[in-house]
C-alpha cells in the first residue's frame, strides 16, 4: 500500500504527521518512508536514519557543437523551456530552465546538438531501525525538483507499507509524488489559508482519482469551517490534533509525536486502520 501525506500550504505538519504515522506502525508492518519533499527534506531530522546508498540525479542538456552549428536558431525556436537562445553567431544555453526533453537535438537540421548529464540533486537510501527510508534532495539553485520526485518515486516497494512525505502545495512536484498512491492523507489548520488551500489539494486528489482523508492539526484556533467543509464534501477528518505546548516542544526536538508522546501511537494506529478501510471498500466497489 502507497499512502501519500499531503497538504495544501506548508507549516501544518505534514511532516510530522508522516514520521509518526511510520513510528506506530512499524512493529507490526515492514514501513518505508520516501521524504519526496526534495527542496526542504526534513524527515530525517525526525527518524534519524543511517544512510547507506547516495545516487545523484541528473537530467540531459544540450551541448552545442559550434564547428557544425550554422546558428538557423531553430533550437530556440522549439526549446519551450527558454533554455537554449541565438545570438547572432554564438548559442547560449541554460541548463538551470532546462527539462530534459531533447527536442534541441533531435530537431537541430545539422545534428550539432549533443547531450551532456547535469546533476541537480541526489538520492539517499538507509535504514531508521526497522523502517526503510528514502530521501531526494534538490541541489542548491537547481531549479527542477520534480525529477528528482520521480527518482525518489522509483525506489517505491510495493513489499512495504510505503509513505509518501510530498512537498507542500499542488504544483508539479506534488502531483510527481501522490502518482499511483493508494491513498492522500491530507494535513490541515483550521484557519482561512488551511481550508482555502485544502480546497485546492482536494481538487487536486479529486481530478487524479486518489481517495484521500483529513487530519486536523492545531485544533482549537481558528473556527470550524474546515469540519463544515469535510463534512459537505464527504471527506472523513481521520485524527484531530490540538493545538498543544508540549507537541509543539517535541516538534522543536525533532521528535515524533508517537514516540514522544507514546499514547498518540494508538491513534495513529487507528488512523491506519481506516485508511485500509476505505481503500478496502474502494477496491471492492470497483
Amino acid at each position: 500500500m502507497i499512502i501519500s501525506v499531503a497538504s495544501g500550504k506548508g507549516g501544518t505538519g505534514k511532516t510530522m504527521v508522516s514520521t509518526s504515522l511510520a513510528a506506530s506502525i512499524k512493529n507490526n508492518y515492514n514501513v518505508q518512508l520516501l521524504d519526496a519533499d526534495v527542496e526542504e527534506p526534513n524527515s530525517h531530522i525526525f527518524l534519524k536514519p543511517v544512510f547507506e546508498t547516495s545516487h545523484a540525479v541528473s537530467i540531459n542538456v544540450p551541448v552545442v557543437n559550434e564547428d557544425r552549428c550554422n546558428h538557423c536558431g531553430k533550437c530556440a525556436e522549439v526549446c519551450a523551456f527558454n533554455a537554449i537562445a541565438v545570438v547572432k553567431d554564438f548559442v547560449l544555453t541554460f541548463p538551470e530552465l532546462c527539462h530534459g526533453c531533447g527536442a534541441c537535438s533531435y530537431l537541430c537540421p545539422r545534428r550539432a546538438i549533443n547531450e551532456a548529464p547535469n546533476q541537480i540533486g541526489t538520492v539517499e537510501t538507509g535504514k531508521a531501525g526497522s523502517i526503510s527510508f528514502v530521501q531526494g534532495k534538490l541541489d542548491i539553485g537547481q531549479t527542477m525538483p520534480t525529477p528528482v520526485v520521480r527518482k525518489v518515486k522509483e525506489l517505491t516497494s510495493r513489499e512495504h507499507i510505503s509513505i509518501i512525505d510530498a512537498s507542500p502545495g499542488t504544483s508539479c512536484p506534488v502531483i510527481a509524488a501522490i502518482k499511483d498512491s493508494d491513498f492522500c492523507l491530507l494535513v490541515t489548520e483550521p484557519t482561512p489559508f488551511g481550508l482555502n488551500d485544502l480546497k485546492l489539494a482536494v481538487e487536486t486528489v479529486k481530478q487524479m482519482g486518489i481517495p484521500c482523508g483529513l487530519i486536523l492539526n492545531r485544533a482549537g484556533v481558528g473556527d470550524s469551517r474546515v469540519e463544515e467543509y469535510c463534512q459537505k464534501e464527504n471527506i472523513p477528518i481521520l485524527l484531530t490534533i490540538p493545538l498543544d505546548l508540549n507537541i509543539a516542544r517535541l516538534y522543536s526536538k525533532g521528535t515524533t509525536l508517537a514516540e514522544g508522546l507514546p499514547q498518540w501511537q494508538e491513534n495513529f494506529k487507528e488512523v491506519f486502520r481506516k485508511i485500509r478501510e476505505i481503500t478496502g471498500e474502494r477496491n471492492s466497489s470497483t
